[in-house]
């Protein structure tokens, strides 16, 4: 039996409220790695069903893939070398495509224990800078461009 291995390709899905309020969830492997909802591409499927997937089995939110708006945008990214073992042998980098779910309000969610261990709704400013991952901290500076506040 061949081990299956991860691609290389995934996505990294901001979940905000119009008034840019943004979910992040703390992965539970890695104490203290708060995160937006990211994972990895399956066989061949378009990368909006990967980030409606990617949602719906992190945080129970079930939303159609056309809720789901592609950024158009991309980071390459050396893997972590605690995940590595994830990828097939030799591979070093993995390719992250951004999305984002508009939710009217902050809602609690449904976290896959195996995977995230807490979840808290913060302003963009505040979730920013709790986060880890570079390219998820620039894609939540990214969103007051990418959005008009309407107040609620």
């Amino acid at each position: 039996m061949s081990p299956s291995f991860k691609q290389p390709v995934s996505v990294l899905v901001l979940i905000h409220t119009p008034a840019r309020q943004v979910l992040l969830i703390e992965r539970a492997a890695h104490p203290g790695y708060w995160q937006s909802v990211t994972g990895s591409r399956e066989g061949d499927e378009p990368l909006r069903e990967t980030a409606r997937r990617e949602v719906e089995e992190e945080t129970g939110l079930c939303a159609p893939a056309s809720a789901f708006e592609d950024w158009h945008i991309s980071n390459r990214f050396e893997i972590l070398e605690q995940w590595r073992q994830r990828y097939a042998p030799g591979v070093t980098h993995n390719t992250e495509h951004v999305f984002s779910l508009c939710l009217p309000e902050p809602v609690e969610v449904r976290l896959a224990p195996n995977e995230h261990r807490a979840q808290c709704w913060l302003s963009w400013q505040d979730a920013a800078r709790k986060c880890f991952s570079w390219s998820n901290q620039d894609a939540i500076l990214m969103l007051p461009r990418r959005t008009s506040f309407r107040p609620l």
